[in-house]
């Protein structure tokens, strides 16, 4: 016997999909704006004439926000960790106002989050590979606080490690401090 089909929710409705997938897009939008501001920021707070350059990583065409090459060592090391101060913000005040984020329906937050971890993740793989373009962030930070590029990579990773792991397991006090004393810890290196 021919049961007449169940509509499809509209939880589970292509429109509601692309709808989800729209919102997860934005947020990972807004994290690369929100990165970009925090050099935006510094940039302009130190007078260093930012610019966009066009680049690519291994052919593959992007850009970088970069500026005069004249700031003094702590200067740049603020200039260039600042996106990832802001993805660091961004992320503890996500997992400390959202702690079971996993189980909601927020694509547009979890958006931003992927894109902060997946950044770090990146950044730190080129940070051990010492690939990429020049301008990379985790080279200019190893430059200007002459600390090993891998070393920095592995100071970018630790809290997109520790703070994926506090997604899944948001009862985690231990990921929590430890991804926060990581973040602390990069920007008493820049600013020392």
């Amino acid at each position: 016997m021919l049961r007449p089909r169940k509509p499809a929710s509209t939880e589970d409705a292509p429109d509601s999909r692309v709808r989800r997938t729209a919102l997860f897009l934005s947020g990972a939008a807004i994290g690369l704006f929100a990165h970009e501001t925090g050099h935006l920021a510094f940039d302009v707070a130190f007078d260093a004439d930012p610019r966009l350059k066009p680049v690519d990583f291994h052919g593959i065409p992007f850009f970088a926000l970069t500026h005069r090459k004249q700031l003094s060592p702590r200067r740049e090391a603020i200039v260039s960790s600042a996106g990832f101060w802001v993805q660091h913000a961004t992320d503890e005040w996500i997992l400390t106002k959202r702690p079971d984020l996993r189980r909601e329906r927020a694509p547009l937050v979890k958006g931003v989050l992927a894109f902060n971890v997946l950044t770090s993740v990146a950044y730190a793989g080129a940070a051990f590979g010492r690939t990429g373009p020049f301008e990379r962030d985790t080279r200019a930070i190893a430059d200007a606080t002459r600390v090993d590029e891998r070393w920095i990579g592995a100071i970018v990773l630790a809290p997109a490690l520790l703070d994926t792991w506090r997604y899944f397991h948001p009862e985690s006090k231990a990921a929590a401090w430890l991804s926060r004393g990581v973040k602390i810890g990069m920007v008493a290196l820049a600013v020392r």
